[in-house]
């Protein structure tokens, strides 16, 4: 069986917690420790820290990553549809919940939202509550507005 590799990157929102193998990125979690950075990354992970390290730096919009979350199968629909819900765009749980086929399982949608293991390229931050509330985020609703800020060229420039 493959090792697991893991790495700590440094972000403008806290420290991710990377982890992968060959098989693809198991993981990618915001911790609050204070942790520094790895110095060394293991191949595994190095496409992973570079591509995040360019959607932070604003010259990345779209991930190309191989990813191996670990889920029950309705979870891995989910956030299979995630990976839809394009740069800069939001969707409410009631529009994801249709475009999974299944208006009453918006609780279980929203469940399995807040299961995502990999923080920011499975982009749980951009589904917002349908009267466009940063509902619940387990990252904080600061970072998830942080985030949505950053995709979002008309929000940045209207706080200037």
């Amino acid at each position: 069986m493959e090792q697991n590799h893991k790495v700590y990157y440094k972000t403008p929102i806290g420290i991710a917690k990377i982890i992968g193998d060959i098989n693809g990125i198991i993981s990618v979690s915001v911790i609050n420790d204070e942790i520094e950075s790895s110095e060394i990354v293991p191949e595994c992970l190095k496409d992973c820290v570079q591509q995040l390290d360019e959607y932070f730096k604003g010259s990345r919009e779209s991930f190309n990553l191989k990813l191996n979350p670990v889920g029950t199968d309705f979870q891995k629909k989910v956030w299979n549809e995630l990976l839809n819900v394009p740069f800069g765009k939001t969707r409410s749980y009631l529009d994801q919940s249709k475009k999974l086929g299944d208006v009453k399982a918006i609780r279980a949608v929203a469940s399995a939202n807040g299961k995502n293991p990999i923080w920011i390229i499975i982009p749980c931050h951009r589904i917002i509550g349908s009267d466009g509330s940063l509902t619940g985020y387990a990252g904080g609703i600061w970072r998830k507005k942080w985030l949505l800020e950053h995709e979002s060229p008309s929000l940045q420039q209207s706080l200037f």
